[in-house]
């Protein structure tokens, strides 16, 4: 996932330099679209995901202090 972002940006370089603005800004935006959802996958990824204590969230049935 991380080379076709890769490629898009290559691509939009090399389509920013030859003069063609429109398909060079498809391809940023999309290149960047790529990158949003590769983060998004690491982060929450519960295989791969990075383990973020602040990000998940769990309720815990604890007892309350003074009780049994």
């Amino acid at each position: 996932m991380m080379t076709i972002t890769f490629a898009l940006l290559l691509a939009a370089f090399v389509l920013g330099l030859s003069g063609r603005s429109r398909p060079a800004i498809a391809c940023l935006f999309l290149s960047s679209i790529m990158a949003i959802g590769l983060f998004l996958w690491e982060i929450y990824s519960p295989d791969y995901g990075f383990r973020m204590p602040w990000l998940q969230v769990e309720l815990r049935h604890t007892v309350p202090a003074g009780i049994g």
